[in-house]
């Protein structure tokens, strides 16, 4: 059976995308077979990192949660953007982008225990390894659903006061729902922090395991999601970084 690997933020803009893929781009190119999944339906965006736009992508999440399609139907083969030294497989079920898709999502809904099935489903018809879901920000009845049969769950936030707050919500409902192996990662860094120094912080402060603390990085923040960052910049601490992030997601 896959890997379940969860990763979220309480709040937007703490690279929780761009971590889910670079992640999967990784375990991918180790040999693996990973899925990633885009349950950020209000607000889609992992796809922008695999060059897939509203005329490539075909089925989407959306799609199966109306009971259009399979879920397996709407899963993307991106193994091709992770270049020929690739060992593994990787796909990507992609949240639709059309805004009359979206605004049929906020207004109609969909049965929340459908990603249940789906992510089941992939599991087995994909023979996935490694099942990463890319969740929207905050707290919702997907995410609660998607923390209780989570193998890991990584919580992604920067060190800022407003997103320590959030954080702590997160991972008392995370308790509460009796999830075991909960990840810290705190992102984006300023370079003039002490690494040291805000791991023991945060650790202490949530009494869980810090995994990463993942510098600023320009060179990110230049690609504009266009790029997976491994692939451009494998020698950079960074990707360092999230090497050791997904190794520890998978043990």
């Amino acid at each position: 059976m896959a890997k379940i690997i969860m990763l979220h933020s309480f709040r937007g803009g703490t690279g929780k995308t761009n971590t889910s893929a670079n992640i999967g781009a990784l375990l991918a190119m180790s040999g693996l077979r990973v899925a990633v999944v885009d349950v950020d339906i209000q607000s889609p965006g992992i796809h922008t990192l695999f060059g897939v736009d509203d005329k490539s992508m075909g089925k989407t999440l959306n799609n199966y949660l109306w009971g259009e399609c399979s879920i397996e139907d709407a899963a993307l083969d991106v193994t091709d953007q992770l270049g020929e030294k690739a060992e593994g497989k990787f796909f990507l079920i992609p949240s639709s982008i059309k805004a009359s898709d979206i605004a049929r999502i906020l207004r109609d809904g969909y049965t929340v225990n459908l990603l249940d099935e789906g992510f089941k489903s992939l599991q087995s018809k994909l023979e996935l390894d490694a099942l990463i879901i890319d969740t929207h920000p905050g707290l919702n009845d997907e995410i609660l659903l998607s923390m209780a049969f989570a193998d890991a769950l990584g919580i992604i936030l920067r060190p800022d006061q407003q997103d320590y707050q959030g954080t702590s919500i997160s991972v008392k409902l995370a308790r509460n729902l009796e999830v075991e192996n909960i990840l810290l990662i705190v992102n984006k860094s300023p370079q003039l922090f002490n690494d040291e120094t805000v791991k023991s912080r945060v650790e202490e402060a949530y009494s869980a395991e810090v995994v990463a603390v993942v510098p600023h990085s320009d060179e990110m923040m230049a690609l504009s999601s266009a790029k997976l960052f491994v692939l451009e910049y494998p020698d950079d601490p960074v990707t360092t970084h999230l090497k050791k992030l997904a190794v520890r997601c998978m043990s």
